[in-house]
């Protein structure tokens, strides 16, 4: 139901990005034991962006910063922990580059500062703050690579020059050689990941 007779047309979720310190392991998680195909990656040198199918239209998004040491922690759900540095942002999915501008007038309408249009690529956004200094994206699929099957080779949507390995193996042999194991925690653990990158038993 719309808030507004004048609604925003949200389609879901576009994409919650979140941050991990190991691509690999993660592409490893999401895609090999949570079964949500690994369906577009971006790359620059400063980071890689790697996008996980959970609906069609929907993803749950990934940084690995390059050369970026970040504290890691693992906490129960419901536990306030204040250095909570897994989210980066939230993107909402809309219907097309109609409703992206719509959006954008009415953001300014109630005097919210937002980003121009930004072009991706694959998909088209823009990009502004909540109340709670929470960082929003609003985005459309102009390539969506979700609710189809995927082509690994295709470079528009995977686009990292040099992809972790688990990415390498499924554009090579379009399955991952190991998942990971993952772990309970009933209390908050700072810094999981080791020398080896695997979180503790």
């Amino acid at each position: 139901m719309a808030a507004t007779p004048d609604t925003v047309h949200w389609r879901g979720v576009h994409h919650l990005a979140l941050v991990t310190p190991d691509m690999d392991a993660t592409v490893r998680f999401w895609h090999g034991v949570l079964d949500a195909r690994l369906v577009t990656t971006l790359a620059t040198p400063s980071f890689r962006h790697y996008f996980f199918e959970v609906a069609p239209g929907n993803t749950v998004a990934f940084f690995e910063y390059s050369g970026q040491h970040l504290a890691t922690y693992s906490k129960p759900a419901g536990v306030p922990f204040d250095q909570a540095s897994q989210f980066d942002h939230l993107s909402m999915n809309l219907a097309d580059e109609d409703a992206l501008l719509r959006l954008h007038a009415r953001l300014k309408s109630h005097g919210c500062e937002v980003t121009d249009v930004i072009d991706h690529g694959f998909l088209r956004s823009i990009y502004f703050c909540d109340n709670n200094g929470i960082a929003l994206e609003a985005s459309w699929w102009t390539l969506d690579p979700t609710g189809r099957p995927v082509d690994y080779t295709d470079e528009r949507l995977f686009a990292d020059p040099d992809p972790v390995p688990a990415a390498r193996e499924l554009r090579e042999q379009g399955v991952l050689d190991h998942t990971v194991e993952t772990h309970l925690v009933d209390a908050v653990i700072q810094d999981i990941y080791n020398t080896t990158g695997q979180l503790p038993s």
